[in-house]
């Protein structure tokens, strides 16, 4: 009797652990990079075309800011597991609004706006797609 005791309080140990794991997996840590700018943030979801989140796709964002735009941002960080990244520090008044988060990843682009001005703390979703063909002459 004390043997099957030990082996349920073994199977029940591992089955724990295993969830816990693959809990934390899916919640894996949002990489963050601070501006140093400002009070506000956006979380950035990259998602395919098939709605699916896209691993390491790499998001940017020019920020002039200050007065006349004198000072000068630019951020640039990749995606997690889950598709996302967040970017804090950011001014809550910026030249000329809103700002674009473009992302990009092989030969697919999206891009979100984002007016900290009117949202402070923000999420947005973008889907990654290929770049519509320029019309030439």
């Amino acid at each position: 009797m004390n043997t099957i005791f030990r082996a349920l309080c073994i199977i029940v140990a591992a089955v724990s652990l295993l969830s816990e794991t693959q809990a934390q997996s899916h919640n894996e840590q949002v990489p963050v990079i601070n501006g140093a700018a400002g009070p506000c943030s956006i979380e950035v979801t990259v998602r395919g075309a098939d709605a699916n989140p896209v691993y390491g796709a790499t998001v940017k964002v020019h920020i002039a800011y200050g007065f006349g735009g004198i000072r000068k941002l630019d951020l640039e960080a990749g995606t997690n597991s889950d598709g996302r990244v967040k970017f804090a520090g950011l001014p809550a008044r910026v030249q000329r609004p809103p700002l674009e988060f473009h992302a990009s990843k092989d030969e697919l682009t999206g891009t979100a706006i984002f007016d900290p001005s009117t949202e402070c703390q923000a999420a947005h979703d973008i889907t990654l797609e290929k770049p519509k063909p320029q019309g030439g002459r």
